[in-house]
């Protein structure tokens, strides 16, 4: 040993120029040509071992009879023992021997020297130059953004190894700033750290963020998230995300909590929050190897108990197209259909809404783009009048004024059918009207009621977006099909003076419950003197105590009897 001086080989630095990585010995087995031991077993088929066995008998054979010739009482064990005096061996003067105090040390100098030895290679990195270009392609790579460190970046191993970023801009690809980040922490794997450039990351955490959405630029926002995201998962904390229109801020998810998986089956992303006041949870599963179903999406808002499931499949002809299924539920409310997405416009196939005023399907067709619009027919199987008429009696003052305030957002028609209204008196039985909302406004192009055997009414009206005076301006017409009936259903006596045709023109103030007659024709014009007194009677009968006394059909037939009597 002393022409070998271990002490000029350095190993720790053999082993660097040794790289395990390149060789994947997995690829080795490829190589090797090992038996098929499935194969074999099926030879053994081959073979009845049961029909052999008839051909042995074991019973000719007394294995019983060879221990007579082995006579094991000639061989007595305990007579061994004799010849091994144990007492001549005193084992406890080999221990007196070594002196144990010497060596007790020596486990906490080695587990002291293993310590050591991690916590060296654990501060290694802290001596490194990291170079922020290339630290920043791991926090935006495979995505459209630019990412820029302001501050430090410093190397902490405790809990784990992991580099610290302070002060980030991200910026989107019209190179506008949309999010602003205090910290950003980025866990490194305990293998390779001796060597940069070898780091594995693991996760990302981004904490105190601010991000910033703009409306405006939503379809190139629709670019960046058809590219894959980052496949190392990121967990956002104590974040904020603002939607903006320009310069316009119109809401914003506060607290943010965003986790994202990468898996080799699927892609998912779970965002928490706080959304106008309460508790918004988001999951979305994208599906990597599922032949059929390619994303789920999952919506809920704990406090308005509003649940959203979406289910969407692969287009086996056209990838841009999208089909897919969805489940909405607030409450008591139910939504459930089948709709196909393509070219930024939903077509509803088919979908059924239930709740407990009405319950019935509707179709058509939602657009995104160039700005938000829809063309849907409604088809109600029945509407529950009184749960409605009990629902307009219990609003207080604020709610009433805001009942028919539509957002200037919501633009498009409905085409709307109403088979059967369940109502204390069966006053109308069925409705079709044409509605059409923009920007705010509500025009009603038409609405017939049909009063069964009573007759019929048809309506046009328009609702025009005014915060201070919103009113309903309209024409009606009112036919009496069956005289005998409306005599009796209002108590009318004097049955000459009643007209099968009525014409009605004027405004309805939406927030006051006020009503204002502009024109009403019978067989002829009425007076002014007359409309006017008509006017005062409805809103002292059918206003005076809101919607309590409007939809009250007593109210009514006492109106109707008052105003026959006087006019006609």
């Amino acid at each position: 040993m002393k022409y070998i001086n271990f002490k000029r080989f350095k190993f720790s630095t053999i082993l660097k120029y040794i790289n395990f990585q390149r060789y994947n010995f997995s690829k080795i087995f490829k190589y090797f040509d090992l038996y098929n031991f499935s194969k074999i077993f099926n030879y053994f088929d081959l073979y009845n071992f049961s029909k052999i066995s008839k051909y042995f008998d074991l019973k000719r054979y007394s294995f019983f009879k060879f221990y007579r010739y082995f006579n094991f009482k000639r061989f007595y064990f305990p007579k061994i023992n004799k010849y091994f005096n144990y007492k001549t061996y005193n084992f406890s003067k080999i221990y007196r021997q070594i002196n144990f105090n010497k060596f007790r040390n020596v486990p906490f100098y080695f587990f002291g020297l293993i310590f050591f030895s991690f916590f060296v290679y654990l501060s290694i990195p802290i001596f490194f130059n990291y170079n922020k270009s290339n630290i920043e392609n791991v926090i935006c790579e495979g995505i459209n953004i630019k990412c820029s460190i302001k501050g430090k970046i410093n190397y902490s191993f405790f809990p784990s190894p992991r580099l610290k970023l302070k002060d980030i801009k991200i910026n989107d690809f019209k190179n506008k700033i949309i999010g602003e980040v205090k910290e950003i922490e980025i866990k490194i794997s305990l293998f390779n750290l001796i060597n940069k450039n070898q780091f594995k990351f693991k996760k990302i955490n981004v904490a105190n963020g601010k991000f910033n959405f703009d409306l405006k630029d939503s379809e190139k926002y629709k670019n960046f998230f058809r590219k894959k995201f980052n496949s190392l998962p990121v967990n956002l904390t104590k974040s904020e995300i603002n939607f903006i229109e320009g310069k316009k801020h119109i809401t914003n998810i506060q607290n943010v909590k965003i986790k994202y998986k990468s898996k080799k089956s699927k892609d998912e992303i779970i965002l928490k929050g706080k959304f106008l006041g309460d508790d918004l949870y988001i999951n979305l599963i994208s599906k990597k190897f599922d032949k059929k179903l390619s994303k789920i999406i999952v919506f809920k808002m704990t406090d308005s108990k509003l649940y959203t499931k979406i289910n969407i499949y692969k287009s086996p002809k056209n990838k841009k197209n999208v089909n897919g299924d969805a489940l909405f539920k607030k409450g008591k409310n139910k939504l459930l259909g089948i709709f196909n997405y393509k070219n930024d416009q939903i077509i509803i196939e088919q979908a059924n809404l239930q709740n407990v005023y009405l319950d019935g399907k509707f179709e058509g067709e939602i657009n995104f783009l160039p700005y938000f619009d829809f063309n849907l027919d409604l088809n109600l199987n029945s509407i529950n009048f009184n749960r409605i008429y009990t629902y307009l009696i219990n609003l207080d003052k604020d709610q009433r004024e805001d009942l028919f305030l539509v957002n200037e957002k919501i633009n498009g028609k409905v085409n709307l059918f109403i088979n059967k209204i369940y109502s204390k008196y069966n006053f109308i039985d069925s409705v079709e009207s044409r509605i059409k909302f923009f920007n705010g406004n509500v025009s009603v192009e038409q609405m017939l009621l049909n009063f069964g055997k009573l007759g019929a009414a048809d309506l046009e009206g328009f609702i025009k977006k005014d915060p201070k005076f919103n009113s309903l301006k309209f024409e009606n017409n009112i036919f009496i099909d069956n005289q005998k009936y409306f005599f009796r259903k209002f108590g009318i006596y004097n049955r000459e003076n009643v007209p099968s045709n009525l014409f009605i023109s004027g405004s309805f103030n939406l927030k006051d419950l006020d009503l204002h007659l502009n024109e009403i024709s019978a067989n002829q014009k009425l007076k002014d003197e007359d409309v006017l007194y008509i006017e005062n009677e409805f809103n002292d009968l059918l206003l005076g105590e809101g919607y309590s006394s409007l939809f009250n059909f007593l109210k009514l037939k006492e109106f109707v009897r008052t105003i026959n009597n006087e006019n006609f």
